[in-house]
């Protein structure tokens, strides 16, 4: 076969299936998404915060650290990791909490939930190829993508395949996505609430985790008030979690990989096979309650989430009233889809700048 021959055979492929899987999450439109929508931060405040991009590759470097550490399959957890927040709404937890109790006073009782639509998206919404839906990923990927977070039986599952078996534990690699998931979001949302000066190290260093690490970075002979003391502090604080995270789960990861090659087998009643030290997880539970309140709870990030989620009742009801809004092809699945699930898809889709944007053009703020 000439090289020009192999180019267009679409049915030979040099990769393995996660890779292969991977590489279709790449290229997809919802994960360019991702780099405009927030985090935390508004997209808009300022080029060093986290997006939803950046929060994903970051889960994706630790979590494939994690897995390799454990000889788990790295490619497997990596594009789990990529894919895990791609159902997310513009303006973050806060969009999504209005879009879901939208649906449900709108009869949707199913409502939305961000990890749900992250499946939906990788299974339904992009369309890649002629007789299917979806980018025809395999199984364990979506299954780490179903099952990101325990436990697995939630409401908006109700209807889902029974393949998934939401009484059953995923695989390893999905919950290794799920503490590197954790570990990231809390060390860069220190990083961005410390650099945008809502949160201090005078509040965090009242909290036992945040000591520990404080002491680890000044015997480095960096001090409290040095320029690299808050560089060094989130790195500290990352590399203390990822080496407990391993030291606690080696055995449990060696046993249940030699049994079961994948750990769906394993009843979701018993205890988790992976995860941090019983000292560590107390520890990182009271640092996220002090996070809670002092940061994301903070005057400056409240009022952005709530002009986010009011940008967002404001489309909804718009699209609803008139569907003349939407474009053509939003249109046309009404055909195939409930005209509620179809306007919070499309909605759910865009990225902050384009949902401020259209909220203009429609109310006439951008005349």
């Amino acid at each position: 076969m000439q090289a020009s021959e192999r180019f267009f055979d679409f049915e030979a492929d040099f990769r393995d299936p996660y890779a292969r899987d991977r590489d279709r999450v790449l290229h997809c439109s919802s994960f360019r998404r991702l780099e405009y929508k927030t985090q935390v931060f508004l997209n808009h405040e300022g080029d060093y915060f986290r997006t939803r991009l950046t929060h994903s590759l970051e889960v994706s470097q630790i979590a494939r650290t994690l897995s390799r550490m454990l000889a788990l399959n790295e490619t497997l957890t990596e594009v789990i990791a990529l894919s895990h927040d791609l159902g997310h709404t513009p303006f973050g937890h806060a969009g999504g909490d209005a879009l879901d109790k939208l649906l449900r006073e709108d009869g949707r009782e199913l409502g939305f939930e961000h990890n749900f639509q992250s499946f939906r998206v990788l299974t339904t919404l992009e369309k890649r190829y002629k007789d299917f839906e979806g980018l025809n990923l395999t199984f364990a990927t979506l299954e780490g993508v179903l099952k990101h977070s325990y436990p697995y039986q939630k409401p908006f599952l109700v209807n889902i395949n029974e393949g998934f078996a939401l009484d059953k534990h995923p695989s390893l690699e999905a919950m290794v996505v799920d503490h590197a998931d954790e570990i990231a979001y809390t060390s860069h949302d220190i990083d961005d609430g410390i650099k945008y000066g809502l949160i201090s190290f005078d509040d965090l260093l009242e909290d036992t985790l945040c000591l520990r690490v404080d002491e680890g970075v000044q015997q480095e002979g960096i001090g409290r008030g040095d320029a690299l003391y808050r560089h060094r502090f989130v790195a500290g604080l990352i590399k203390l979690l990822v080496e407990d995270f391993i030291a606690n789960s080696q055995e449990d990861a060696k046993h249940y990989r030699k049994e079961e090659p994948i750990c769906a087998t394993l009843d979701a009643s018993l205890t988790l096979p992976l995860g941090f030290s019983k000292q560590s997880a107390t520890e990182l539970k009271k640092l996220k309650k002090l996070l809670m309140h002092k940061l994301y709870k903070h005057q400056k990030i409240a009022r952005k989430m709530h002009a986010g989620k009011q940008c967002i009742k404001g489309l909804y009801a718009a699209f609803r009233e008139d569907k003349d809004l939407l474009p053509p092809h939003q249109k046309a699945l009404f055909d195939v889809r409930k005209e509620q699930r179809v306007i919070a898809d499309y909605i759910a889709a865009m990225t902050d700048r384009h949902a401020v944007k259209t909220y203009h053009e429609i109310y006439g703020f951008g005349l």
